[in-house]
């Protein structure tokens, strides 16, 4: 049996008794003195005035008052736990109030870090009858009295050590009641965890004083007046709390005021809480009342992300938001405030200012009225939506049948029974012929909800007028919110877009008409997947690409250090975001989910790298949806690579490649691989097939798609023999000059590939097929300029040695053409009138223009309907890796061109 025995002064409390907090008068002092008789004094705190307490508890105030003054000269910090987490920064956080240029300042304080959880743990502890509440305790006094300790000395390190003691003494007999009684009250609760704040904000403003800031701290439970509600909520009294406020202020004026966060106290003067994000809340409502300039919530980030950087590594800090946006961003999960907070501040238009105490030269986010945001991003705002948030662990609740449709009073009843169950309602969403109606609520309340409708609609479920109560568990809630959807077409078709591109599907969908919000259901385990999607097609650039680069050799690592030298000017000059998410090489490949660091990547690859998967590869760079496009690269000359081309295509991967095997390969494969791409918003581009870095495809291509009409394409194609039928004069033998260009490094390493003429065929039949002709590989002759008896040679040095032998045979058409006036050159030809295509070695006069060429360089002539008299001619290097990565990167732009990209 519990006995409770009251008395307006003293309380005595028998053995194993227990006593009610809500039956207490108020005091503006927190703390009791609990004597060895169990009688409990109420004193008045002793830095104020000098008061009598009359046994009646009136109070005598011989003070003169001072009124409060509003407006602008206010401004509002609040400091969480995290900024005031140590000695070091409540120090910082005492600067930060004193550089504060404003006139004056009231600051709102949590507790420190954790000691509203360990206060919390005390009452638990103590429900429990464990003991260890007593060491617990302990523990949170030498917290305090470590960081008072560091921070000031002297009278005001005495008077607070004094009366954290008293504190504590007053807290062991509260906990030992509550151990007796095995239970606490709410509001004996709320006084017991509401001392982290009376201990922060004593030492804060002890600390600013000491800096040479005057300044009065105060208990806000003697000011703020709020009404418990049945939600676990409170409501503030505005006018109760401004009259108690003038009244303190009377008593305490100051320019700097460190008041208590998260605390409060009834109409009945009962000491209550905000709740959880109380110490918001409270800046919030000091603020109003106030009428402050700003209210600014130190943290321990930038500002507001547009999703959560843990799950978006993408997300930027928002430069404003409106009162709107905030509120639904809070509402759906996100890390901003809690949704009442904004409330108080919205009628006077008092911004809100998130900002991190551990980087102030950030200036965070605004939350505002949405004309003071038009005004300061009119020239720069171009996101229509603002962020993105998700809630987790949720099930969605499904209730259809037949017999719902056009029966009053339906819906009444299915939420009239789930708030009986006292269920949390996340999201209603219901068909407009009224046959379902689904909504969402936290998974751990599902069990109930599901049971209560089942009961409720027994009989119409037995009768069939309602088909099923259905329950599908795992889900998750994903929402956008923007001020500017309102006013914007498309929002919902791109967001929608953007998740059916990375395969999710969308249980349930729910849009207000005020269109802040578009929010959708979906699977717990897409969330993230969804989150990243959305995310990068609003806020990444069109033009991001996720890259995978196939063949990291000397034209593969060419490109990537080009790649590397021009991303950053290509990100801020035209919006294009390149972002290399795979290297694969032969033996191994190295993989990355945010993107390789170009500068880094070789010694990267020699530490991380992992052995060759062509699958696994491609689907890291396409499978993770969060960037919009996805292209790979092939830098090999591989035709097993090319094969896998079509499947790419057909999976909305785009194509880049200098490998001519596809495209040289059989005919039907190639005009299949064209028919994909013309039917479909996929690319393949393969300029650097046929010149490396010179527009021959696009040059063929942009004469045939303006009506010209090719008679015929002749041109040298291969770099290699340009250099050494450039060289071979003036008394040189031909095995000396191909020596020199293999040690030039213009051969492949067996140079017999290049002289075979095989190369050069496939360039031909390349662009045969582009202008029209349906032609195979080998419907192209060949002049092999690899003497016949070498053809079988055993290695390369063994050709090199016998190849002199042949030298006479070819400096005889050397003297010949010499004899002649012309020169020597090996050329492929396209006959368009003839339909069809050669290699071979030719003669030209010297006055022509493929007699005029230098060192590698290429040159192709175009004779069309146009060009007939006067061929166009293309010229330039035609081998070599810069130019040959070059001409891939030219296609990546192109590319990027097409996506969107500004021109």
């Amino acid at each position: 049996m519990v006995l409770f025995c009251f008395c307006p002064v003293n309380v005595n409390v028998i053995h194993q008794s227990f006593f009610s907090i809500n039956s207490l008068p108020h005091f503006p002092r927190h703390n009791f003195t609990f004597q060895s008789s169990h009688s409990l004094s109420l004193p008045w705190w002793k830095d104020s005035p000098r008061t009598k307490i009359h046994s009646s508890l009136t109070v005598d105030v011989a003070v003169e008052e001072k009124k409060l003054p509003k407006g602008e000269t206010w401004s509002v910090h609040k400091f969480g736990g995290t900024c005031v987490g140590s000695s070091a920064r409540i120090n910082n956080v005492a600067d930060v109030i004193i550089n504060d240029d404003s006139e004056r300042k009231l600051v709102v304080v949590s507790a420190m870090s954790k000691v509203t959880d360990m206060m919390y743990d005390l009452i638990h502890k103590a429900e429990a009858q464990d003991k260890s509440y007593i060491s617990a305790l302990d523990a949170v006094e030498e917290k305090h009295s470590l960081t008072a300790s560091e921070l000031f000395d002297g009278d005001d390190l005495a008077t607070f050590l004094s009366n954290l003691h008293q504190d504590v003494g007053n807290l062991k007999a509260m906990l030992q009641a509550i151990d007796i009684a095995g239970h606490a009250t709410e509001s004996f609760t709320d006084l017991v965890v509401g001392h982290g704040e009376l201990w922060s904000a004593q030492i804060l403003s002890y600390v600013v004083k000491k800096k040479g800031t005057p300044c009065k701290w105060m208990d806000t439970r003697e000011v703020l007046i709020v009404n418990p509600t049945h939600a676990d909520q409170v409501d503030p009294d505005y006018l109760e709390t401004e009259q108690r406020l003038n009244k303190w202020y009377s008593l305490n004026p100051s320019k700097v005021i460190i008041a208590t966060g998260f605390i409060a106290s009834t109409p009945q003067n009962i000491p209550t809480t905000l709740k959880r994000d109380g110490s918001d809340f409270s800046a919030a409502i000091m603020g109003a009342i106030f009428r402050a300039r700003q209210v600014t919530i130190w943290t321990d980030v930038d500002g507001v992300y547009s999703a959560d950087p843990r799950k978006v590594s993408d997300a930027v800090i928002l430069k404003t938001l409106s009162y709107q946006e905030a509120w639904e961003m809070s509402y759906f999960g996100a890390n901003v405030l809690h949704p009442r907070t904004i409330s108080p501040v919205i009628r006077y238009g008092i911004p809100i200012i998130i900002r991190n105490i551990f980087n102030t030269s950030a200036s965070g986010t605004k939350i505002c009225h949405p004309s003071i945001i038009e005004n300061e991003d009119k020239k720069i705002l171009k996101d229509y939506v603002k962020g993105f948030t998700t809630i987790d662990n949720l099930a969605l609740v499904n209730v259809e049948g037949t017999g719902m449709a056009g029966v009053p009073g339906t819906a009444s009843t299915i939420f009239s029974a789930v708030k009986e169950v006292g269920a949390n309602v996340i999201m209603i969403s219901q068909a407009s012929s009224e046959h379902s109606v689904c909504f969402a609520v936290p998974e751990k309340e599902v069990k109930a909800v599901a049971e209560v409708l089942e009961s409720i609609f027994d009989s119409a479920l037995f009768a069939g007028r309602i088909s099923q109560v259905a329950v599908i568990s795992n889900c998750s809630i994903l929402a956008a919110v923007g001020q500017k959807m309102a006013s914007t077409p498309g929002v919902s078709a791109t967001l929608f877009n953007a998740l059916a591109q990375a395969n999710i599907n969308i249980l349930a969908i729910a849009q207000g008409c005020s269109e802040y919000n578009v929010t959708v259901v979906l699977k717990r385990e897409d969330s993230i997947k969804a989150l990243r999607a959305v995310h990068s097609r609003f806020y990444n650039s069109q033009t991001t690409m996720a890259m995978g680069i196939i063949g990291p050799g000397l034209i593969g690592s060419t490109l990537l250090d080009q790649l590397r030298d021009q991303a950053a000017t290509l990100k801020e000059e035209s919006n294009i975001d390149l972002r290399v998410m795979g290297i694969m090489g032969s033996k191994s490949m190295l993989l990355d989910d945010l993107g390789i660091d170009l500068v880094k990547w070789r010694e990267i690859r020699e530490e991380k790298g992992e052995v060759a998967d062509l699958e696994k590869f491609v689907q890291h760079v396409h499978g993770n949806h969060v960037i919009p496009n996805t292209v790979l690269v092939d830098c090999t000359a591989d035709s097993v690579i090319a094969s896998h081309y079509d499947d790419w295509l057909r999976k909305g991967i785009h194509v880049i490649t200098p490998n001519k095997k596809a495209n040289s390969g059989p005919l039907s494969e190639y005009l299949r691989l064209r028919a994909l791409q013309r039917q479909s918003y996929t690319h393949y581009f393969y300029e650097a097939t046929v010149g490396a870095g010179l527009p021959i495809i696009g040059t063929l291509r942009g004469l045939l798609e303006t009506g010209d009409k090719i008679l015929q394409i002749e041109g040298i194609f291969s770099g290699t023999l340009s250099y050494i039928f450039n060289n071979f004069k003036d008394g040189q033998v031909f095995s000396e000059v191909v020596a020199e260009a293999k040690e030039a490094g213009y051969t492949e390493p067996d140079p017999r590939d290049d002289l075979s003429g095989t190369d050069v065929a496939r360039k031909v039949i390349i662009l045969a097929r582009e202008s029209g002709l349906k032609l195979e590989l080998s419907d192209i002759p060949v002049e092999n300029l690899v003497p016949e008896p070498l053809r079988v040679s055993a290695s390369t040095q063994e050709f090199m040695q016998k190849l002199p032998k042949f030298d006479q045979e070819f400096s005889k058409k050397q003297e010949d053409a010499d004899t002649a006036g012309e020169v020597l050159r090996y050329v492929g030809v396209v006959d368009a009138t003839n339909q069809k295509g050669m290699v071979e070695l030719r003669r030209y006069k010297k006055d022509h223009p493929f007699a005029q060429l230098s060192g590698s360089d290429n040159i192709i002539a175009f004779t069309t309907r146009r060009y007939r008299y006067q061929p166009l001619i293309v010229r330039g290097p035609g081998a070599g890796a810069q130019v040959t990565a070059g001409g891939i990167f030219s296609d990546i732009l192109r590319l990027a061109s097409y996506l969107g990209a500004p021109s």
